[in-house]
């Protein structure tokens, strides 16, 4: 068997290949990595559910031909804790579920043990996948955010923990956390990843994606949970429109720059670029999205208001209140807003392969009390549409600064190919 140097320390693709190879075992890699969450997980704060002894058994099945035609075999990957899992609590990132155990695993963690790969464990989540942070830290510099609210699944993937995580985001929770930690985010088309036992926040918007290191780890992770093995085909003179919105405000001078600087370098590799303007209608639904999404959020955390507010954190409680004031008749105004939307969106990427749009406002933010400003995912998530974030050069304090492109709806395969050379060119943007 070929000796690899750092198991740990390999990606989704080079894993599958190893496999496939035979240079290495489900089993060495599980332990390559169960030896990095026990050197860092103290300070990182990642993980909050783990078993290092069933980590192993399952990844010895693997070894002993369980799976054995799974496109994902021996691949470890960490499951963001408002996903349950059979074998691990689920907590939803609040006390009120403290060592609570659904008894089944989400449809995402069924498939993908299917396929072979090996659940690590659960990490950290913000409150009910909200705004109310976890306390991972962000392992480019710990007294920093990692971003929420898919905080533990970017910072264990940061740290070298899992190649690959799990995440969930219903305004920016993927998107953010993966550029503040130095990854790639990958948010597919709405569907595309089965919700069945995610804890449902916002019924229309609620999405499972994936944080991994590049793009082609997500494409071969995202794709091979559905048994396709994913071929990276190349878009011929991709299309590309620098989408500037009121949004803009909100980032930074450095954020800017970055998108500015890559949208030139883009252009000067032959690739078409466009400057365009959010259409009137888009922005007035961005400006709408958090009403859509409190209705949507004090429906499906009725129980939990109802019977345990007071072991809701304070945030969420005024968040809750005040959808309140958010009417049956706005909401359906809001839902019929949103397919109009999604129209208008369709028949705009008829001249584009991908938007290019800011990931996040700019660095990840000093300390763990917020995790960051959400608003540049809001209307892609409403609209369905999938997107990829990735780094682009680095802000005033030496983190990652992000953008994010965004695709036609079930264009992923697309969207992934163009985000694999941008992301590619991005690496140049000092």
């Amino acid at each position: 068997m070929k000796q690899i140097d750092d198991l740990g320390g390999m990606g989704v693709v080079q894993t599958v290949r190893a496999m496939e190879e035979g240079s290495t075992t489900a089993g060495a890699v599980a332990r390559a990595c169960l030896e990095r969450i026990a050197a860092a997980n103290d300070d990182i704060k990642a993980f909050v559910a783990l078993d290092p002894g069933h980590v192993l058994e399952e990844a010895a099945k693997v070894d002993a031909g369980a799976h054995a035609g799974g496109l994902l075999r021996g691949v470890p990957y960490a499951v963001k804790d408002v996903i349950d899992t059979a074998d691990y609590p689920t907590a939803y990132g609040s006390p009120l579920y403290a060592g609570y155990m659904p008894g089944r695993d989400a449809a995402c963690v069924r498939r993908a043990r299917e396929q072979g790969s090996v659940l690590m464990g659960k990490v950290a989540t913000g409150e009910f996948a909200t705004q109310t942070p976890s306390q991972a830290r962000n392992p480019l510099r710990t007294t920093h955010t990692p971003g929420g609210s898919s905080s533990g699944s970017a910072a264990a993937v940061a740290a070298g923990m899992v190649p690959v995580a799990f995440g969930t985001q219903t305004t920016g929770s993927i998107v953010r956390p993966a550029v503040y930690c130095g990854l790639v985010g990958y948010k597919p088309s709405f569907g595309m990843l089965g919700t069945a036992g995610l804890k449902t926040l916002s019924h229309t918007q609620d999405t499972i994606g994936v944080i991994a290191r590049d793009v082609m780890d997500v494409a071969c992770f995202s794709f091979g949970v559905h048994g396709v093995r994913h071929v990276q085909a190349a878009v011929e003179h991709p299309r590309i429109a620098l989408c500037r919105s009121s949004q803009w405000d909100y980032a930074s001078l450095a954020t800017h720059g970055t998108l500015d600087v890559l949208a030139k370098r883009l252009a000067s590799r032959g690739i078409h670029v466009d400057s365009i303007e959010l259409p009137a209608t888009m922005e007035a639904l961005a400006a709408q999205q958090p009403r859509l999404f409190m209705f949507e959020a004090r429906q499906n955390l009725a129980y939990e208001m109802e019977t345990r507010r007071t072991q809701l954190s304070t945030r969420l409680q005024k968040r809750l209140d005040a959808a309140q004031a958010v009417t049956l008749d706005e909401y359906i105004s809001l839902r019929q807003q949103v397919l109009q939307c999604q129209w208008q969106f369709a028949e705009l990427m008829r001249n584009y392969d991908a938007i290019l749009y800011p990931a996040a406002a700019g660095e990840a933010e000093k300390g763990l009390k917020e995790a960051g400003d959400p608003r540049f995912g809001a209307l892609w998530t409403m609209l369905h549409v999938p997107t990829v974030s990735f780094p682009c050069g680095k802000g005033p304090s030496g983190l990652p600064l992000g953008v994010q492109l965004v695709g036609a709806f079930g264009e992923d395969m697309r969207l992934l190919s163009v985000a694999q050379l941008a992301a590619r060119i991005a690496l140049e943007v000092g």
